[in-house]
């Protein structure tokens, strides 16, 4: 177990060193791209260093950031929609997988939203997603918002905080996963419960 925290810790410290380099910008994008589908890594701690060393660029990079990994995730979504469920059962915990199903199974693909935004590994919803063969036009549209809102959340704090930012992020950014969750799952509900209304409509109208 402490050679895998080493290993994480070194990986972690090599991620941001790019940060320093002149190809930090391209390290960003495939640093997005595969955290998206494999990569241990989030794309936050890179986004967070190119941020402090650059902030009048910090909506550039989370821009670059969310269209790099939403593009992974969609890299993602084909991996599991041509490996199945057996490249999951593979690299995943079985409890997880069945997670995730359930909540593809009571929020279609906009469970995507959520992990897009949260903690939780993303990688495991886009892979379930191609998995589950669920609304690749939806999965598309929920990780744009949630990606966006969440990389440029983080480029707002960096750029109006600076260095104090990391401390604030590490503190406080649960709480703004939180109220980002909560935002997304009531404009779905407004637009499913809208969408349900026009189609019932529709169907009186017929």
């Amino acid at each position: 177990m402490d050679q895998l925290h080493a290993l994480l810790r070194d990986l972690l410290h090599w991620v941001e060193s790019f940060a320093d380099s002149p190809h930090g910008i391209w390290a960003l994008v495939v640093l997005s791209f595969a955290e998206s589908s494999f990569f241990p890594v989030p794309p936050d701690v890179l986004l967070i260093a190119l941020c402090l060393g650059r902030p009048e660029l910090a909506f550039w990079f989370a821009g670059v950031c969310a269209a790099a990994s939403v593009v992974g995730g969609m890299a993602g979504y084909g991996i599991g929609f041509w490996g199945g469920r057996p490249l999951l059962k593979r690299l995943f915990r079985a409890d997880r997988v069945r997670a995730v199903e359930s909540y593809y199974e009571r929020y279609n693909a906009w469970a995507t939203g959520i992990a897009g935004l949260t903690p939780l590994p993303y990688k495991l919803f886009t892979l379930s997603g191609g998995a589950f063969s669920i609304d690749f036009k939806i999965f598309v549209l929920a990780s744009i918002v949630s990606r966006s809102l969440r990389f440029f959340a983080v480029a707002a704090i960096v750029y109006w905080l600076g260095d104090t930012a990391t401390a604030f992020i590490d503190e406080y950014l649960g709480w703004l996963t939180i109220a980002f969750v909560v935002l997304l799952v009531l404009g779905f509900w407004i637009a499913g419960r809208g969408a349900h209304r026009a189609a019932r409509a529709g169907d009186g109208g017929g």
